[in-house]
């Protein structure tokens, strides 16, 4: 008998029948033996619709009481799971977070998961249950709900599996598993049997939905295998683990794009000691996460500085650089929120001589200007005009022959 953590996102319980035919793939599940949790996001588009209730209700909703809104979504969909478990037969119980043991920092909208409690899991599941845990969401040690952040279901299902010492993992999904590229992008795009977790996160964080990032960390943390696959198919979907192919012909993995990006460049600033901590601190203190850093070569002892940063947060972030650029001796603030990243992910790639050579000749050769550059041992990324994204994707999925079987 495996013990397994089932994760079903909002499309696969966007609406009664898509989530009863999730019902039957729980049932069918625990008919051979399995001992399941199951985790939930909202149905479809509750999320956006709760959000969109708040704005009409409140210009500033504050944000505890944004999580106690928002989770709600995810109850919604965990009770009527258990209920549709119920009517076939399948004995279901279901649990907030709170009640699943997830306790975390009092950090609302974007809490971060201390510890899992599992007693009341393992209990349910003894007496012989499926518990249907709603995602999103945790407790803190206040007893203050909060929420995790966009995504924070995937995050949930990974902890909880590690928290139980669960077999596996398996991500519920509307594609079959991680694709060489966005396949609405890229229509020869094709999925993978299977991907380390390294270049699984590089995908991930650059722009590759189909996984949070936060659950790739805490799956490669405990080394916990992780299963992509869709909802609506019986595709084999995506193994996310710490082996693989030792030595591999192609070593792209996959395309990643991003288009939540904003740049902000800081001209003309002295080249001196304490310029950058005197930017970067007071995002940081506001919770603003900074990406790609570029800082120009020093002419007479004056630079840029450039650095990119979610569209969301760039209102915030210009309003917060305003108030210290008087210190900052600098010419001039600019900004730019049409662009975008491409990033092309595959272990060995920068040990291996031309691919990045490769990347940036196909992109001129498209006429396809690239502003940044920005690498890691495993990942070369390029910030391009938005406009551009879908042409880059599709010619460097073409350029690096990932069209062609080869896991």
């Amino acid at each position: 008998m495996a013990l397994v953590v089932q994760k079903y996102g909002g499309t696969s319980v966007a609406g009664v029948e898509r989530l009863k035919a999730v019902a039957r793939r729980v049932a069918g599940a625990r008919a051979v033996g399995d001992q399941l949790v199951v985790v939930v996001s909202a149905m479809g588009d509750a999320t956006d619709s709760l959000l969109d209730l708040a704005r009409q209700v409140s210009n500033h909703p504050p944000e505890r009481e944004m999580d106690m809104l928002l989770a709600t979504g995810e109850i919604v969909s965990s009770t009527l799971l258990a209920m549709a478990l119920n009517d076939l037969g399948c004995p279901a119980l279901s649990l907030t977070g709170a009640q699943a043991g997830i306790w975390t920092d009092a950090s609302h909208r974007r809490a971060r998961i201390l510890v899992v409690d599992a007693h009341r899991l393992l209990k349910e599941m003894g007496a012989g249950r499926v518990v249907v845990v709603a995602g999103f969401q945790g407790i803190t040690r206040e007893m203050e709900v909060t929420t995790l952040g966009r995504g924070g279901s995937d995050t949930t299902a990974v902890a909880l599996a590690a928290g139980l010492g669960a077999g596996r993992c398996e991500i519920y999904t509307d594609v079959e598993g991680v694709f060489t590229a966005d396949p609405r992008l890229v229509p020869e795009a094709r999925p993978m049997a299977e991907i380390g977790y390294e270049e699984m996160l590089e995908l991930a964080t650059y722009g590759a939905k189909v996984l949070h990032p936060r659950a790739v960390e805490l799956g490669w943390l405990y080394q916990l295998q992780i299963l992509v696959a869709s909802s609506f198919s019986q595709a084999p979907g995506t193994c996310i683990h710490g082996g693989g192919a030792m030595e591999v012909r192609n070593k792209v993995r996959g395309i990643a794009h991003d288009t939540d990006v904003a740049k902000i460049t800081v001209a003309g600033v002295p080249d001196r000691p304490g310029i950058a901590a005197a930017v970067f601190e007071p995002l940081a203190r506001a919770d603003v996460s900074v990406d790609t850093i570029v800082q120009n070569a020093s002419v007479e002892n004056i630079t840029d500085l450039t650095f990119t940063v979610a569209r969301g947060d760039l209102a915030r972030s210009l309003d917060i650089i305003k108030e210290v650029l008087p210190g900052l001796g600098a010419r001039e603030l600019l900004s730019d929120s049409g662009l975008a990243k491409v990033s092309v992910v595959g272990s060995g790639i920068q040990n291996t001589p031309g691919y990045a050579a490769r990347m940036f000749r196909v992109l001129a050769q498209k006429g396809i200007n690239i502003q940044l550059i920005t690498t890691s041992e495993i990942r070369i990324t390029c910030i391009i005009d938005e406009d551009k994204v879908r042409e880059a994707v599709g010619v460097l999925h073409h350029a690096f022959e990932l069209e062609k079987a080869g896991d």
